[in-house]
């Protein structure tokens, strides 16, 4: 906007010369030249060139002043962003050359973790092998007392049922008699 306001001097002196100039145009086409045309037309010319060198002295060179800063700014703006891209370009460049090298660190790394990753399930799968044998240990351990002690009351059972057998087939009136007697002998020798 503000170079159209700066043109405008120019557009009107671009047009007032054209309206001096008509004269002389016409002037041509009739082929008339007296001297005192001629002289007019020297003077109407030096007007119009003083018009024309007061608003090239006068408005000139703030337009121009005002382009070159306009330019300056534009110039230095374009050095900084281009110093930027420059930056960003020399970073991209040593990230690219650095990559091969990152990428080797990173497998590295990579491999190390999962070696210490395959170590730690490795170990975690001795220590659950090993509480699963201890628990099973323990397990046949207890199934080993409580078989012991089913077999212990079984074999009690089946002595007691013998026993029992036994003493009815064996146990007679008469050994029964001869029992009490023995028992009574006892108790009288204990009292004595």
């Amino acid at each position: 906007m503000r170079r159209l306001r700066a043109l405008w001097p120019l557009l009107l002196v671009c047009g007032l010369l054209l309206f001096a100039a008509h004269p002389v145009f016409a002037a041509e086409e009739a082929e008339q030249t007296s001297p005192l045309a001629t002289i007019f037309q020297w003077i109407n010319f030096a007007v119009v060139a003083g018009v024309f060198g007061w608003l090239l002295v006068t408005k000139a060179p703030g337009f121009f002043a005002a382009s070159a800063t306009a330019i300056a700014s534009a110039i230095d703006e374009a050095g900084r962003v281009k110093a930027q891209a420059d930056a960003l370009r020399r970073e991209a460049e040593a990230r690219l050359a650095n990559l091969d090298q990152e990428i080797e660190e990173l497998r590295a790394q990579a491999a190390r973790d999962a070696a210490a990753e395959a170590l730690r399930i490795q170990a975690a799968t001795k220590d659950e092998a090993a509480k699963i044998d201890r628990s099973a240990r323990l397990e046949l351990e207890a199934a080993a007392r409580g078989a012991r002690i089913e077999l212990r009351e079984m074999a009690t059972r089946l002595s007691i049922a013998r026993a029992e057998a036994v003493l009815r087939r064996e146990m007679t009136p008469a050994a029964e008699d001869g029992m009490f007697a023995v028992f009574l002998g006892d108790l009288a020798g204990r009292r004595n």
